[in-house]
């Protein structure tokens, strides 16, 4: 809102500093200084809401070092990641930019779910919450509305990578090395290949003639599959005081440098990447992710004042999906969320495990000693905190090598 504000006030009259506004760095800083601030104002406030109602989280009773400390601290403080991501976004984008709507549809839409499963279990007492078909069901919605937006709106484009050629003006090189118009694509980036690139179209090539048409027979389901997988890693990557919070904000830094490396012609054609007109735009949205993200931590640190609840788990999950995805970096989610991947692998392990060895040896037997990963080393004596900083310092060093595919092939 207020770039269209400032834009107004340079067109009709001039005024003195408007123009910064047209500088995506400076709309992003200005995102994250803001998201910090709603954070921090916000989360305190709320959290003295939350104690006065006495929502507080229920806790099963696993054995585990420190959990009954846990018992009555507030839950539902995602809202304050909400409210940090939302504001920022709406005051400081473009709102006209598809991927913008696409984000702020996301980070509303599973807001819901995860809001209404929260009330459940805090409100209605039923420690269940949101039935899990239901929420699957909102997860493949969203997956549905990203990929058939992707695919049919014209808005949507990239700009096709052929060869280079010399030119003696760097302008003219640029457009040499992308075509000068929009196409529409269901192109992605595949890691590690020189010639980096894969048509989800390619996969149905055995239809013949035409297959390029029905390609949303690939992509919509893949994307619902990415949506839905890495929205509930990141729901079971919440069980420790800060590790999602403190591993989301490292994957949305990451994101972000993406984004702006995909939306800016002049990097695209440097790291011989995929050009996406339009997606610089993301990196406002972005910045106030990460903003919120650090800004809960603030509340959400060891010992934790505030749990975020499905509310924050679903919302940040769905948002890293969609991003990586509206910016055709979603096949390095199993690098870059690798976190959440392992903590999802240890528990469709753990209990595929133990419902066989049931099944074969009459009793069940587990490969960790508490799914998932990071109750298995808590059981195994690790503090809370270390574990949490362990897991950081892993997920720093997947999101560096995360960029550097971006040579690394």
């Amino acid at each position: 809102m207020l770039y269209y504000l400032f834009d107004y006030l340079q067109r009709c009259c001039d005024f003195p500093g408007a123009g910064v506004f047209q500088y995506i760095s400076f709309r992003a800083a200005a995102a994250v200084i803001t998201s910090l601030i709603i954070s921090l104002i916000f989360g305190k406030k709320w959290i003295r809401f939350l104690n006065r109602k006495q929502v507080g989280e229920t806790i099963r009773d696993l054995g585990l070092e420190g959990q009954k400390e846990k018992q009555g601290t507030p839950t539902m403080g995602g809202l304050i990641i909400l409210a940090a991501i939302l504001i920022p976004s709406l005051l400081f984008a473009r709102l006209d930019n598809i991927y913008i709507l696409l984000m702020l549809f996301t980070t509303i839409w599973l807001g819901v779910i995860g809001f209404m499963d929260d009330y459940i279990k805090v409100f209605r007492k039923n420690k269940s919450g949101l039935m899990g078909k239901y929420k699957i069901a909102g997860q493949i919605i969203l997956g549905l509305v990203v990929g058939l937006t992707m695919y049919f709106s014209e808005s949507v484009v990239i700009r096709e990578n052929i060869t280079a050629q010399k030119a003696t003006d760097n302008e003219q090189a640029y457009q040499a090395r992308f075509s000068k118009t929009d196409i529409k694509s269901t192109k992605t980036t595949i890691p590690f290949f020189k010639n980096n690139e894969l048509d989800y179209a390619i996969l149905i090539r055995w239809m013949g003639k035409g297959f390029e048409k029905y390609a949303y027979l690939v992509f919509i389901p893949v994307i619902i599959l990415i949506i839905t997988a890495v929205s509930n890693g990141a729901n079971l990557t919440d069980g420790m005081d800060g590790l999602a919070t403190g591993t989301s904000a490292i994957i949305g830094a990451t994101l972000g440098i993406l984004a702006w490396v995909s939306g800016n012609i002049i990097f695209a054609d440097y790291l011989n990447i995929m050009y996406i007109p339009n997606t610089g735009e993301l990196t406002i949205y972005v910045s106030a992710f990460v903003g919120a993200c650090i800004g809960f931590l603030w509340y959400n640190s060891y010992p934790a004042q505030v749990f975020m609840g499905d509310t924050g788990s679903l919302s940040i999950g769905g948002i890293i999906a969609v991003f990586a995805i509206v910016i055709r970096k979603e096949l390095l989610i199993p690098v870059l969320c690798g976190i959440f991947l392992v903590e999802s692998l240890s528990v469709i392990m753990q209990v595929s495990y133990f419902k066989y060895t049931k099944r074969k040896l009459g009793y069940g037997k587990r490969i960790f000693k508490m799914a998932p990963l990071h109750h298995h080393y808590q059981i195994l004596g690790y503090p809370e905190p270390k574990i949490v900083q362990r897991f950081l310092i892993v997920g720093i060093m997947l999101a560096v090598f995360t960029i550097i595919t971006l040579k690394l092939r």
